[in-house]
């Protein structure tokens, strides 16, 4: 090695060595001043809690003072770690507080709902609250859950570990304006002529139960608790004020207006009963409604003598058919796509955009306590009626008919009949081959985005000859096989009690017969039950019948569909069994592919007359027809005292947000809707219009969206009128309850309590289509009153609090968007 190398290496490690020593220095320096400043900082803390401390002063300011030091010390430290509270969460201060946090001294705290009995007291004379804490001011913010001692933090972030805790479990810091918002104790009786607080008795202390623990320094007395379990009527809470009280910039003011134009635009289309249906009928027996023994007896009706006929694709009736008034004008499709368009601008609009983002993201902030779940009435509504079994049962019904009726003539092939025996020997089938694998009904991953697939799930065993043999009612045994198996899952819904089901049948819109033939498959097999109302199904299938050459034009397809209903109504004796059968029909549905591509219609569309190519309409074109001849059939049946159909179609499975946009203004309820996390404009649209959304996560799992992704959870937590539904049990579920396997697989991966359970369970009855007694039966007599108020909590088992709540959230939404001018009824909409 040259003596240049050895040079430089020593000259390295030299070099290396100081700057290691020189490192080593100064880090010690700076753990030393780390140490200094820390023991520095804990002095001066210990110094100021000591100075601050409210016991050690009569001033309120003391107080407040220390109150902010022990919150904000709370904030930070907390088990040894950090928090951090984000910035942009509103401000939530007590409604019952003044700016200062100081009560108000002005008669009685109005917090508690009406109707509420007191709760339990301590014994007369034993106060334990000190002097000096009567004089503090109310800083307690958090309402608390009755199942836990901890105060919850609701939906801001837990407060577990904090020192604020002191504030429940110290017998000496118990804050009075804590104990008169939880209690009806009036504030102004503790005052003393001097305008100070008196000594509070302790008689006036109304105890909570909403949180558990020693709170008097009286130990709880087990049968008391037990008591107040067992009655939640007694549940109480604090109001909270989450929303800042800013007023709304001119950017704001103009997105609301404009908003509010939104909502008018819907009460102008939809379909409102002139007289509300607890108007019509005052339920005044309590007891569960008697069935009705005979409810195909026909008894004859006189025509009237209204005259209708199609006029551009839209009913219109007259009086008599010399009259030429119009009696139930219904918007034009001008008007219509008009009224759409403006929609789809405002859903597109960036500042609008923004603000509904932001509001809904407030919406999901909020929450509430809960309580358990027992068993209530819960309505599955949105169900097809061909796949409305589980495939064990129907593999069984198939082995049961192949073993006992093997001889039974059941399909023309090829021309030749054909018994059920000879099917199966053409398929090279037997009963003891059969099994649920072969019967290949279930949805799998092969189905996901591909709707032919899913559609191809209904063929038992993948052969269309068995669905028309065992699905089908038009076929050659007039639909006796299903008609068979319809009653058996009646009988399990009967005997399941509490589970009610709203079964879609289809009508396809290829001859006017088809209304006849439906109508006596229902009477001749008497299929009626209690738990069972109908929905029609209009498939979407224009194009395919034009290339059959089945219709020439989609006016064809309107007549079809809507002229019979209008025969019916204006005389039933035209069609005895129909008018039987329409009694049991509460809704109309559309159904298809909505993932298809299609144009965006536009105000100058053709009329169905024209409409003669062989392209499919788009969806807002089914929708507009469907849902103006709809209105007008409505309107002349409710003026003859029959029941009415409401629009009820399947939207926002996948496709275009357009669908969203044209059943927000024409329907009254719609199947799925999880596009509407696409578009926070019409999201939050839906929730000031309390639009219902029968949503079905598990069947949007094998078509369109995974479980985890699905907007099910959020759209609860930011309170859209949301249900459970099971789509398609035959393809979907597996067990013989699959509304019950629905609601249990959304609580365990959403981790949704007994409260939630029990409230989406509410809804499912508020959207369907059941009669006003029975929901009076099911959900309390005045379940068509806001709030509390409709709330019978011993039916619904949803706490006073939750349903206090969703009204109070959803009323300063309504009085935010309409600037607070909203005319809001205590009443539903009708």
């Amino acid at each position: 090695m040259d003596a240049y190398a050895l040079h430089l290496a020593m000259a390295a490690l030299v070099g290396a060595s100081f700057v290691a020593v020189s490192a080593y220095y100064m880090h010690r320096k700076t753990l030393s001043q780390l140490l200094e400043f820390a023991k520095a900082v804990e002095r001066d803390r210990e110094r100021e809690e000591e100075e601050d401390e409210p016991g050690r002063g009569d001033s309120p300011q003391h107080y407040k003072k220390y109150a902010e030091k022990r919150r904000n010390h709370g904030r930070r430290k907390s088990n040894g770690y950090y928090r951090r509270v984000s910035a942009s969460l509103p401000d939530v201060t007590v409604i019952s507080g003044g700016p200062d946090g100081e009560e108000k001294r002005n008669g009685s705290l109005d917090l508690i709902p009406a109707g509420l009995p007191r709760l339990h007291t301590l014994p007369e004379g034993k106060s334990t609250v000190p002097s000096n804490a009567t004089k503090r001011s109310a800083h307690l913010i958090r309402p608390t859950s009755p199942k836990s001692p901890v105060a919850s933090a609701s939906a801001f972030e837990s407060l577990e570990g904090s020192d604020d805790e002191d504030n429940l479990t110290d017998s000496t810091k118990l804050d009075h304006s804590y104990l008169h918002t939880n209690g009806d104790a009036n504030i102004a009786d503790c005052l003393n002529t001097n305008g100070e607080q008196a000594q509070i008795t302790a008689s006036s202390i109304i105890r909570s139960h909403s949180v558990s623990g020693d709170l008097h320094g009286v130990p709880p007395d087990p049968v008391a608790a037990d008591i107040l379990r067992k009655e939640p009527e007694q549940e109480t809470f604090v109001r909270l004020k989450i929303t800042p009280n800013e007023v709304p910039s001119p950017d704001e003011v103009e997105s609301y207006l404009v908003l509010q134009k939104c909502l008018e635009l819907r009460k102008s289309y939809v379909f409102t009963e002139e007289v509300a249906p607890w108007d019509k009928e005052v339920i005044s027996d309590p007891s569960t409604p008697k069935p009705n023994p005979n409810p195909f007896f026909y008894t004859p009706e006189g025509k009237t003598d209204h005259y209708f006929e199609m006029e551009d694709g839209v009913v219109h009736v007259y009086a008599n058919k010399d009259s030429k008034e119009n009696l139930f004008p219904v918007a034009d499709a001008t008007t219509f796509f008009t009224d759409l368009h403006h929609i789809l601008r405002v859903i597109a609009a960036g500042n609008i955009r923004t603000l509904c983002h932001h509001r809904l993201n407030l919406l999901e902030q909020k929450s509430a306590p809960h309580r358990d779940f027992y068993n209530v009435r819960k309505v599955d509504t949105h169900v097809h009626h061909s796949a409305c079994m589980n495939q064990k049962h129907l593999l069984r019904f198939i082995k049961s008919k192949l073993r006992k009726e093997p001889d039974e003539v059941v399909i023309f092939r090829d021309g030749t009949y054909l018994t059920l025996k000879e099917v199966f020997e053409s398929l090279d089938l037997n009963s003891y081959d059969l099994n649920v694998d072969l019967l290949d009904v279930h949805a799998d991953k092969s189905t996901f985005h591909r709707f032919d697939k899913f559609n191809l799930k209904y063929n038992p065993c993948g052969q269309s000859r068995l669905r028309e043999i065992f699905l089908k009612q038009d076929n050659l045994i007039q639909g006796r096989f299903l008609a068979e198996l319809t009653k058996q899952v009646f009988s399990d819904l009967s005997a399941s009690k509490y589970q009610m089901a709203e079964y879609r049948i289809s009508i396809y819109g290829r001859k006017q017969s088809e209304w006849d033939q439906m109508a006596s498959w229902i009477v001749n097999n008497e299929l009626y039950s209690e738990n069972v109302v109908w929905l029609i199904q209009l498939p979407r299938l224009y194009n395919v019948y034009k290339e059959m050459g089945i219709v020439t034009s989609f006016q064809n397809i309107l007549d079809n569909i809507f002229l019979p209903l209008f025969e019916v109504t204006v005389d039933p004796d035209s069609h005895p069994q129909l008018h039987l059968f329409l009694k049991q029909v509460v809704g109309l549905d559309l159904v298809d592919d909505e993932s298809k591509p299609e144009r965006r219609p536009t105000k100058h569309m053709p009329t169905p007359t024209q409409w003669t190519n062989i392209f499919n309409p788009a969806f807002s074109y089914y929708a507009y027809y469907c849902y103006a001849n709809l209105h007008t059939l409505n309107k002349l049946r409710e003026s003859k005292g029959m029941t009415t159909i409401k629009f009820r179609p399947h939207a926002g499975e996948a496709g275009d947000i357009d669908h969203l946009a044209a059943t927000f203004l024409t329907a009254h309820n719609i199947a799925h809707g999880i596009n509407l996390r696409k578009s926070p404009v019409l999201q939050y649209l839906y929730y000031l219009a309390q639009i219902g959304l029968a949503m079905s996560p598990l069947s949007n799992n094998s078509l369109f969206l995974d479980y985890h992704r699905n907007p099910f959870p959020m759209f609860f937590v930011r309170g859209l009128n949301v249900s459970l539904s099971t789509d398609d049990p035959l393809q979907i579920h597996l067990t013989k309850e699959p509304l019950v396997e629905e609601y249990s697989i959304a609580a365990s991966v959403w981790r949704l309590s007994s409260c939630d359970l029990c409230e989406i369970a509410r809804n499912s009855v508020y959207q369907s289509g059941f009669s006003h007694a029975l929901k009076s039966h099911w959900i309390g007599k005045e379940y068509y009153k806001r709030g509390p108020d409709g709330n019978d909590i011993q039916r619904t088992n949803v706490p006073h609090i939750r349903v206090e709540f969703r009204e109070t959230i959803w009323r300063e939404e309504m009085q935010k968007v309409y600037l607070g001018k909203a005319i809001i009824l205590d009443e539903f909409d009708k």
